[in-house]
């Protein structure tokens, strides 16, 4: 650190300087990071906090919510599977599950369906009829 300070000026040495010197070192000893990071565990520490709602027994309040919440969880994952009985079938199931049931159906008919048609709407709209020889 004496050293850096010969060449650069005392405004340049701020926390986030002094911290990237010491954390040379802690990696040296500790090694990486993410093997001693207590940010999942805090994160976790505070799920279990807020499972606390009585007070004067909170280990028997955390166990009963976290208990209610796997059964919660596997019910859902349990339900999701099961098929209903005596149900309709809905009907967005299957664009649900990106297969489409509905949309854009391009036919493409042939050159004598292509006529056909073309002579049924000719004699039957009403502009046509009197052109038609009868």
């Amino acid at each position: 650190m004496y050293q850096l300070e010969m060449y650069f000026p005392p405004t340049f040495f701020d926390i986030m300087v002094h911290l990237i010197v010491h954390l040379v070192r802690e990696i040296k000893c500790c090694g990486p990071i993410y093997l001693r990071w207590m940010y999942p565990v805090e994160r976790y520490m505070k799920i279990l906090k807020w499972y606390t709602k009585n007070l004067h027994r909170l280990e028997a309040s955390i166990v009963q919510r976290y208990i209610a919440e796997e059964v919660i969880e596997f019910c859902s994952e349990y339900i999701e599977k099961a098929k209903p009985i005596g149900l309709p079938k809905s009907w967005h199931d299957e664009r649900v599950g990106d297969k489409g049931s509905r949309g854009l159906h391009v036919i493409t008919p042939s050159v004598k369906d292509l006529q056909q048609a073309h002579l049924y709407v000719l004699n039957n709209s009403n502009e046509v009829l009197p052109y038609i020889l009868r």
